[in-house]
């Protein structure tokens, strides 16, 4: 049985190896998802309540993280949202739909804190299925206000983006310092890097799909 909870400090490591585990060589060659997710605790803009962890039989198998972040409105206000990710599952327990169970039970706790909706950047032909939409349909640009296939919303609440539009402004902490990663990454088990596979090539095209913004 699979259970979801909040992560605590004694399970930091075995969490980072997981997302490590998920993400190394699969969107990029190598992976910093690790690091991030072991500098994003620290950060002023993370939520605790939705560092969830998945796990079965007392072995952490997967993660999701959130920060708070904002959308830069049109009316120059400033509208509090939340970009989730990193959000990873150990790659034998993938295709089982853990991932999905982590956003759904991430969705309902920040529901009950009462932020408006999430956003994130990643592969349309997943996060759709998981109640995400190109935020493009909310007239959701990002920080260079530019319209981009792989930015998607979802709202926790019925009209909570209607009348909402502007540039998505996340935390500068997913900036990570590369020479930093590799540091870090010497902590762990090393791994082969492997370059140009299908999926980084597909995800190298949608990080690219951007366009102006017109008034």
């Amino acid at each position: 049985m699979i259970e979801l909870r909040e992560e605590l400090p004694c399970d930091y490591r075995d969490t980072e190896n997981v997302i490590r585990e998920a993400f190394w060589n699969h969107y990029t060659p190598a992976c910093n998802d690790h690091y991030l997710i072991h500098i994003m605790r620290n950060c002023p803009a993370f939520v605790p309540e939705l560092d969830i962890v998945a796990v079965e039989d007392g072995k952490i198998i997967g993660n999701s993280m959130c920060l708070k972040s904002y959308i830069l409105g049109d009316d120059e206000k400033h509208y509090e949202v939340l970009s989730l990710g990193p959000i990873g599952v150990l790659p034998e327990y993938q295709h089982q739909g853990i991932g999905g169970r982590l956003i759904a039970h991430t969705k309902e706790i920040a529901k009950k804190m009462g932020f408006k909706g999430i956003l994130l950047c990643g592969d349309p032909d997943y996060y759709t299925r998981q109640g995400f939409i190109a935020a493009e349909k909310y007239k959701i640009r990002n920080v260079e206000n530019m319209y981009a296939d792989a930015l998607h919303a979802c709202e926790l609440y019925q009209g909570a983006f209607s009348k909402i539009s502007g540039r998505y402004c996340e935390d500068e902490i997913y900036n990570v310092d590369e020479k930093r990663v590799k540091e870090f990454d010497m902590q762990f088990p090393n791994k082969e890097i492997v370059y140009g596979t299908p999926m980084q090539k597909k995800f190298e095209m949608m990080i690219e799909k951007v366009r102006p913004y017109q008034v």
